[in-house]
């Protein structure tokens, strides 16, 4: 094969695959079939990043960009774009929304430069609707997981202003919605609860948002800690023939604590 490290020979080769005499399977995929994998593509990105394996991560961009000129040939037989129309889109907004770079703007601080961004985006979004000027929150994606959406929705609004002046500010905030469901934990009522416990996940997402902290890599570094230091209970029990259902919650909690003080310490 020719050129296989240019990404028109990718465009081809999708082509081939799905035109007559092609792959059985690549013919029969459709939007609806792809979604699925092009979600799995990205959270398998994500993994390769939270691993820092950067072979692992070249792997897993390519599989990621398949599922992108996949779905480009989708709308290229529809009539409705193709992969060059993808580049073209990507290159001018880039070029579009770096006036400071491909023009005669100037931004001393990446808040000025993310502050241009979203004027520029909201322009478009103004000229696209024929002069209707669209929220400051719109573009969010409606299928983005919670947390990752309360982020940008926090983010989005601080850029307008909107947003606590101090971090003690936001703690104060934490502070109020956790008395809030307190107060609604006597009384047991299930919507109440979600929506108080919402309030304080949302807070709590824009206390790390105000702290600089990724909300989505910060839990999944908890889910991480906790399995890891749970697997080492069960693997201590198991070598003492004994099992983690069996034990009790006092004999867990100490070997939790006894986990945590050897990681503190750096024992093995």
């Amino acid at each position: 094969m020719e050129h296989p490290d240019r990404f028109d020979t990718l465009v081809e080769i999708l082509d081939r695959l799905r035109e007559p005499g092609g792959c059985p399977w690549d013919r029969e995929q459709s939007w609806d079939t792809l979604r699925g994998y092009l979600i799995e593509e990205c959270y398998e990105v994500v993994d390769a990043l939270d691993r820092a394996d950067a072979p692992g991560l070249c792997e897993e961009l390519g599989d990621l960009l398949l599922q992108i000129v996949f779905l480009a040939r989708l709308g290229k037989e529809q009539g409705a774009f193709e992969a060059r129309d993808v580049v073209r889109g990507i290159v001018q907004k880039m070029v579009r929304r770096h006036p400071h770079v491909f023009g005669d703007d100037v931004a001393e601080s990446a808040e000025q430069v993310l502050r241009r961004w979203e004027e520029i985006k909201r322009e478009e979004k103004a000229a696209s609707r024929e002069g209707v000027e669209s929220s400051v929150l719109g573009g969010i994606p409606t299928a983005l997981p919670a947390l990752p959406k309360a982020q940008r929705i926090g983010t989005k609004a601080a850029r307008v202003g909107f947003d606590w002046s101090t971090t003690d500010g936001v703690l104060a905030k934490v502070e109020e919605e956790l008395g809030e469901l307190r107060a609604g934990i006597p009384g047991g009522d299930p919507a109440r609860l979600r929506e108080e416990l919402g309030d304080l996940l949302f807070t709590v997402t824009m206390l790390a948002r105000r702290l600089g902290v990724d909300a989505e890599a910060a839990l999944e570094g908890a889910n991480r800690k906790f399995v890891r230091r749970f697997t080492a209970i069960e693997a201590r029990l198991g070598r003492e023939g004994r099992d983690v259902r069996d034990v009790g919650l006092e004999t867990l909690d100490r070997l939790w604590n006894e986990g945590k003080e050897r990681e503190a310490g750096g024992l093995d």
